[in-house]
Order: structure tokens, then sequence, then C-alpha cells
């Protein structure tokens, strides 16, 4: 045994020392996000009515379900003082401070639906307008007085001998320069500090960061703050909401919380108003400032943008075909029906046989019109296919009105490839959701976008995370019902 060994010593190429060949790895970085879907009615500037409703939570590298994470009672997503930006395909367009959440719970006599989970609510503000300069450009020329010769530059009003070492002499009538200028409120100046030395000036060490408002820092809760924000929640007491006030629980916010705003400052949105009444957008809330990603792709020309158009049209039009060709047969229990007989057959009759022409076949019926139709292409990642969302409906009632849904990505040959279709109708929506586009959206902070989209039963709801790759899609992310 021995005699092996050494001779697998010996056989071993030589290596450099470990620590030449050790190099140090960063840590992974730990990403917090959540992410949530803002409605309203109105105005967005100042609406009627809204609220933000919580779909996920990016937290250990896995995917959680915002709307009872850290339910303390409140969900770790809607603490007081939380802020979503609200984006439309990764681009903000203003933010929202959280000021309080409440948990619904929908009676069973309830004439409304749609009111029952976590709900967020707060004000939404606007992005500051860019700062404008006001300095304007001086009428007044300067002048520099005490020259002899206005053609060559001096640095004084008469310079001593060249090589005699001596000061410049003044100009009779003219003070001498003295060694600290003169009074100039416009003069730039350096302030020493009155503070000691090693201390700031409210005392603390040269180490502490002055206060910063983008810093972030772990907020302590006080027991006012908890009695403010667990205020007028049912089933709140304050043995339930000291759990907020967990020192070690995270905080996914940057900034100072919301002002003290009530229900009669931020109408409640309720129920499911009408698709031309309500508005969706994508909330997002960071615990880290990141450099903004536009997933949207704008059309290259009209052209473009109607080809694209009359594809989808084509291929909603071919999954509606296919939805009413199933539905029929369901509804008359029959079985497919068979290929249709050859044309120009012969029937014989007694001893003559003559051609049969079939009759001519009615013309085809115009095309069913689709109406509101959305078409948004986007590009999820960067370098990848475009992709495009195509939604519609028909018209009618009941089992008549039907809603179409394609997600398709363009290959090389500019032909769609379809990753998501969906079909349902209004009669069967409990069956078949209708999938509704609410947009485009980076969950895990990877600059790569999910499609989230609303699901939307009969009288409950759910959202869902779809990743695109390759013309195939994968629901990475499913939230619970809501009734």
């Amino acid at each position: 045994m021995g005699g092996l060994l050494l001779c697998v010593a010996a056989s071993a190429p030589f290596h450099a020392p470990l620590w030449a060949q050790t190099h140090k790895v960063a840590a992974p970085e730990k990403v917090l996000r959540a992410v949530a879907v803002y409605e309203w009615t109105g105005d967005m500037a100042k609406p009627t009515a809204s609220r933000l409703i919580p779909v996920s939570l990016f937290i250990d590298g896995k995917l959680e379900d915002a709307g009872v994470y850290l339910a303390r009672p409140v969900p770790f997503a809607l603490d007081t003082g939380n802020v979503y930006e609200i984006d439309r395909a990764g681009v903000a367009l203003g933010t929202l401070d959280l000021a309080f959440a409440r948990h619904l719970v929908a009676p069973a006599t309830a004439t409304t639906t749609y009111d029952d989970g976590w709900f967020g609510y707060g004000k939404f503000v606007p992005p500051a307008p860019p700062k404008i300069s006001t300095l304007k450009p001086s009428k007044t020329l300067g002048v520099i007085n005490g020259l002899d010769d206005d053609d060559r530059p001096h640095f004084s009003a008469r310079s001593a001998q060249p090589g005699s070492g001596d000061a410049a002499t003044p100009t009779p009538g003219t003070s001498a320069p003295s060694d600290t200028p003169a009074d100039d409120p416009n003069r730039p100046t350096l302030h020493r500090s009155t503070s000691t030395s090693g201390q700031t000036a409210s005392g603390s060490s040269d180490n502490t960061p002055a206060n910063d408002p983008d810093r972030p820092t772990l907020r302590r809760h006080s027991p006012q703050d908890a009695d403010k924000s667990n205020s007028g929640q049912p089933g709140g007491s304050d043995a339930v909401a000291s759990l907020n006030d967990d020192p070690n629980r995270p905080l996914l916010h940057r900034g100072k919380p919301a002002a003290a705003l009530t229900e009669a400052d931020i109408p409640k949105l309720s129920g499911l108003p009408g698709d031309q009444d309500l508005h969706q957008l994508v909330a997002v809330s960071d615990a880290t400032n990141r450099t903004p990603h536009d997933f949207s792709r704008a059309w290259q020309d009209e052209n473009e943008h109607q080809a694209i158009l009359a594809k989808m049209q084509a291929a909603a039009r071919a999954q509606l075909a296919v939805y009413e060709a199933a539905d029929a047969r369901a509804a008359n229990h029959a079985p497919a029906p068979a290929a249709p007989a050859p044309t120009g057959t012969r029937m014989t009759t007694g001893k003559q046989t003559r051609a049969v022409t079939p009759p001519t076949p009615p013309p085809p019926a115009p095309p069913e019109p689709l109406l509101d139709e959305q078409l948004t292409g986007y590009t999820l990642s960067y370098g990848g296919a475009p992709t495009y969302v195509y939604s519609a409906h028909t018209d009618g009632l009941g089992a008549a009105l039907r809603f179409v849904t394609v997600v398709a990505q363009v290959d090389m040959d500019g032909e769609p490839e379809i990753a998501i279709k969906s079909v349902t109708d209004a009669a069967h929506l409990d069956r078949t959701p209708r999938m509704k586009l609410v947009d485009a959206v980076d969950a895990e902070a990877s600059n790569r976008a999910s499609l989230l989209f609303e699901l939307r039963a009969q009288n409950s709801r759910q959202f869902a995370l779809y990743r695109v790759i390759g013309a195939r899609a994968e629901q990475t992310f499913l939230t619970g019902s809501t009734q």
C-alpha cells in the first residue's frame, strides 16, 4: 500500500500552491422585491377610487404569495410606509406610499364581488418635474480697472522690475493690495466646520454618516405608530399588532413612511368596475434603487404594426373557430363530422346513368368582428425575440360573448409562433377564466420580464406570472383566489 501511494505521488504533476489558485467570489445579491397591481377609476393623478392588490414577493431566492407572507396580521408587502413604484413596461410613472391596509371579507349577502382578501391604500405621487435653471445671462460685461496697457495681460497695476524680487508698486491713488480679499457676496468660500475634530455637529463620530433620506435604514416602529397603523382593522389587538413591531422584521421600502392619511382622504375601490372604467398598472417595491429597464417594443412604422396585427387576428380567429366547434359538439353530444363525399358522383337509375352535380355552397359569412382589440409588443430580455400579446372579444351575451388572448413570438421569417392561447365565454368563466394582460414586469430583478395576467372567473380572480422563452410559456407563479 505504501509503495502504491509513493508511485501515485511521484506520477502526480507539479501544481502551483493552493494560495495562488484561489480567488475571491462575491456574495450573491440578496433581492427583496414585491410586485402588486394598482387599480383605480377616474383620473390617475386624482383617482375617484383606488386600491393595491399584492401579488408576489421575491425573497430568499424564491417567489412567495405577497398577500399572505408574514401576515402579523398585516402582510409584509402591505406594511404602512412601503413605497411602490407605478410602472408601465418597466418605466416609472410615479410612486404610491402605502398609508394603511385592510382585510376585507365579502359577506354572503354582498351585492359586489371581488372584495375579499388584503388590499393596500395609498396616495399616488407623480414624478417631480425637472428643475429649470433660473439663472439669466448678465447684460453688463465685466470690466478690469487699473491696467496701464489694455492690450497686454497684467497681474497687477504696476509690476516690479524683472529679477529684482520686489513687490509691485501700487498706482498712485490706489490702495496697496492686501492679503485678505474684499468681501464679495458672490465669491465662493469654504467654511470650516465648527465641530471639534473627530465629532460632527450633532456630536456623533466622523465614522457615522450624515442623515440621508435616501439611505436604506431599518425602521423601528414605536407603540404610537403601531396603534395608528392598526386602528380600525377588524380583529386587531395590541398583542397581535405588536408582532408587526419586530425590530428584526425586514423592511421593503426606502424613504420615510407616508403621511397620516385616513379613509376619507383615499377612497377605497370596491367591486369590479367594467373594463372601460377600471385601469390597471404594475406596482413594484424594491429595497434597492435599480436602473430602470424599458421592456416595451416600439413599432418600426405603421406598416409593421398592421402586418403583425393581421397575423395575430388570424391566429385569434383560428382559436375561436376551434373553441366554437368544440362547444357545438359538446352541446349536441355528436361526434366530429365525417369527411364530405367527393364531388362528381354518378347516379344509376335503371338502365341510365347520369352525373349528379352537387349544389353550389353558399358564400362564406363575413368574419365575426373582434371588439376592443389590444396589441402590445415587448422585448422581455436583452436580445430576446419580440413578444406580442393580442386580446379581443366578440359581441353578444353569455355564451355568445367570447374572449380570446394570444401570446406569440416572431421567428426569423417574421411569422408568429404561439406560446399562449386562451379562449372562453362569459357563461363558462368558472371553467376557463379570462386571461387579461396587466403588463410586463421584472418580478425577480433579473433584467428579464415576465407577463403578468389577471385570471378572471365568474366571481373570483387570480394573478399569474408567465415566462416566455423560445415561443414557449411557463407559469412561474400563481396567487391565491380572491372571492
